[in-house]
């Protein structure tokens, strides 16, 4: 049986995506994103603990973060756990990141704006490879879009709808 490397994380962007162009037009994205679990202690206090972990982002998926995020931006994030070992000043050094596959942009659209400065990315934007196809109205396969809940499968009649 093979392994499992799968990272879902739903947090708070701690900075601006830092956003390098590299040879070939190839785009990298890395910041970092806080987690945070409340729970309620023995004495009934409640406490808060926050995780931060660093976030790498590649190609399309890299200019879609500089474009839309930013500090404080909550996001929904899938991708996998690596580690790579780096020298600093004579001393090996380990980093542990989540390299990022997909995400889902969470925040909330401002009242009275439609989109909320979110315009989804067309053609133009998606990575030039063959395996990337989009259409000007839809999102690239990277950003995935808050589905629509299906209702005509839901018992009773639309009577019953409070809306």
């Amino acid at each position: 049986m093979a392994g499992v490397n799968k990272v879902i994380l739903v947090g708070n962007l701690g900075r601006d995506p830092e956003v390098r162009h590299l040879e070939g037009g190839v785009s990298v994205a890395t910041f970092s994103l806080a987690t945070t679990e409340n729970y309620t202690d023995r004495d009934g206090n409640r406490q808060s603990q926050t995780e931060w972990h660093n976030i790498v982002m590649w190609r399309g998926l890299a200019t879609i973060a500089e474009r839309y995020l930013k500090k404080g931006s909550k996001v929904y994030l899938e991708g996998k756990l690596t580690t790579r070992s780096y020298e600093k000043d004579g001393i090996t050094r380990y980093a542990t990141e989540v390299v990022a596959r997909d995400m889902v942009m969470l925040d909330n659209r401002p009242e009275g704006q439609e989109g909320g400065g979110y315009v989804p990315p067309t053609a133009a934007d998606a990575p030039s490879t063959a395996a990337a196809t989009t259409t000007p109205s839809a999102p690239s396969s990277n950003v995935a879009a808050t589905p629509t809940p299906d209702l005509s499968s839901t018992e009773g009649s639309n009577d019953d709808l409070p809306f």
